[in-house]
């Protein structure tokens, strides 16, 4: 049988410590009137482009999570 490791891949110019989790809350339906996802409020070009966003394009994204929330809980 052959072993294998599991080696963590680093970004050029980002170290894993700065690596921002993903906001996936595994609730994954797009509102119809919204198109944000029920679950974490991402849009479908968000959810996709999630892994290869470097890590400014993931708080980017992550910031205008914050504002959707609040604008759903002002309404």
């Amino acid at each position: 049988m052959t072993a294998y490791r599991i080696i963590p891949i680093k970004i050029v110019g980002q170290s894993l410590s700065d690596a921002v989790p993903s906001p996936c809350v595994k609730v994954c339906r797009i509102h119809p009137a919204t198109g944000w996802c029920e679950g974490c409020l991402r849009t479908v070009e968000e959810i996709a482009q999630w892994a290869s966003l470097n890590i400014a394009g993931q708080r980017a994204v992550l910031a205008r999570l914050g504002q959707r929330r609040a604008s759903l809980a002002a309404s």
